[in-house]
């Protein structure tokens, strides 16, 4: 096996998804990997620069499921299915989307990737031909909306006996309701 950066990134965003984001050391990479830690700095910058490595790993891959969920859909079943594909990429990536979370919004490879995130749920949205500051709106509330609901979930937050992917459903319909309001005002 052949260590390279790609590998150090997904050998750290597989540790985070099954320990949590907390666990991410460059020795418990570097032990997974089962080399001497000092090797890791020919890949990659330090903590710091693993942890920016991952953020641009988990935007890159939510903004990829989130495409393939809209694949071959457009408007409310494209929005519909975004949103159960973000719920679902956290469910199964949760140490990575963590590590997206505190992801230093002025850093330029960051924000480009989060761009791709946002651009994306533009263009699901384009069919709704709104105005360009109501769509920004609107994708801050959808994704205020996803993300509530995994980091509720995350943190054990639903704590009765509702399924919680109807719950998700309802939420979602509701969201894609109150567009169609929206858009007869």
């Amino acid at each position: 096996m052949k260590v390279n950066k790609a590998l150090v990134v997904e050998t750290a965003a597989a540790l985070a998804d099954e320990q949590g984001i907390d666990a991410i050391t460059l020795a418990a990479i570097a032990q997974r990997l089962g080399i001497k830690t000092p090797s890791l700095y020919n890949h990659i910058d330090g903590l710091a620069g693993l942890r920016k490595e991952m953020a641009l790993y988990g935007i890159r891959q939510l903004t990829e499921a989130l495409t393939q969920a809209s694949i071959g859909k457009a408007g409310d079943k494209a929005l519909l299915s975004i949103g159960l594909s973000y719920v679902t990429f956290v469910r199964q990536h949760p140490g990575l989307y963590e590590a997206t979370l505190p992801a230093a919004a002025y850093d330029e490879e960051i924000q480009a990737a989060g761009d791709a995130l946002v651009r994306l749920l533009l263009r699901v949205l384009e069919e709704y031909q709104l105005a360009e500051e109501d769509a920004l709106h609107l994708v801050r509330g959808f994704r205020s909306i996803v993300h509530g609901f995994s980091s509720l979930e995350q943190k054990g937050g639903f704590g009765l006996s509702l399924d919680r992917d109807e719950s998700l459903r309802r939420l979602l319909s509701t969201f894609i309701k109150g567009l169609h309001e929206k858009l007869e005002i």
